[in-house]
């Protein structure tokens, strides 16, 4: 039990002679993971003895329920990979992800990936969970991330992903200057037929919507703050190409490298409601140097 993720609670007296099956779908453990615990090493437990999900419980009842251990896919191994830890606790991680980093292992990364960083650090930790991200960035995307600790909690966070209850604020470097202070964009976005890679605004494509305003204008680019409602790919860089302002360092979308070797996007805030915690969380990271160096 000190090693599996655990969850406790002490019965409430507007909660007396529930049963526990009963109980635990109000706190949002599903069948799925009922079955798991009972046939994957997980258990349930009532003042510390044995007992099923049938049971009912009473005040001052001590309620304890223990997943499974989680098991690792054999092929994702640890890395010393370097990343920022903005906020952790038992469920969760923000991570401030660098530049140039994958998020994922995949054929072209096998390692050096985060995900490689965060089993190294789990096994440094002897923290007993493999990966689950929830947000992805993309490898040259730089910003916060959030990670969950354990399936119960991807389930969560996944869930609130859904319902849009997990809110990111980004910080881009444009090309030229936007003459609006700020503006949405709504222009779906689809695969480019030629290319497995590359997205374009077409008609046929899925609904993308995004906010900008405007922080700082130079003499030839301009920084922006986006806010998307929709989480398509490469939303952001397909939307600001689209207006004739590719994000600087985005050579798929129609930018340049002269200044900066990466597409200038930065995830600067992040904003959710912990479901384990019952609290909201907000974080922010400063963009990196190379962002900072585009405006200096």
């Amino acid at each position: 039990m000190d090693r599996a993720f655990h969850l406790k609670w002490t019965i409430r007296k507007e909660e007396d002679g529930m049963l526990i099956f009963d109980f635990v779908k109000a706190k949002q453990i599903s069948k799925r993971a009922l079955t798991d615990i009972k046939f994957n090493g997980g258990d349930i437990l009532v003042n510390f003895e044995h007992v099923t999900v049938r049971h009912k419980v009473k005040e001052g009842d001590v309620l304890t329920i223990i997943f499974p251990e989680e098991v690792r896919g054999s092929g994702l191994q640890a890395d010393k990979v370097p990343f920022n830890i903005v906020y952790e606790d038992q469920h969760c991680l923000v991570i401030n992800k660098p530049p140039y980093v994958p998020s994922i292992p995949s054929r072209e990364h096998t390692k050096g990936t985060l995900a490689n960083g965060l089993i190294d650090y789990y096994e440094k930790h002897h923290i007993p969970s493999t990966v689950h991200i929830v947000n992805r960035l993309d490898k040259d995307t730089s910003g916060l991330m959030l990670v969950a600790k354990h399936r119960f909690a991807h389930s969560l966070f996944s869930t609130q992903q859904k319902t849009k209850q997990i809110h990111r604020t980004y910080k881009a470097v444009v090309h030229g200057v936007l003459t609006l202070d700020k503006g949405t964009i709504t222009a779906p976005i689809g695969r480019k037929i030629d290319s497995i890679i590359e997205r374009e605004v077409c008609e046929d494509g899925q609904v993308a919507v995004t906010h900008y305003e405007v922080i700082q204008r130079l003499e030839d680019k301009t920084l922006v703050e986006l806010v998307l409602e929709t989480g398509r790919t490469h939303q952001i860089r397909v939307h600001m190409s689209s207006l004739g302002h590719p994000l600087c360092g985005d050579q798929l979308y129609g930018g340049n490298e002269y200044e900066i070797k990466r597409q200038a996007l930065h995830s600067s805030q992040l904003s959710f409601w912990h479901p384990l915690l019952e609290k909201q969380l907000t974080f922010e990271a400063e963009m990196p140097e190379d962002m900072r160096e585009l405006l200096s």
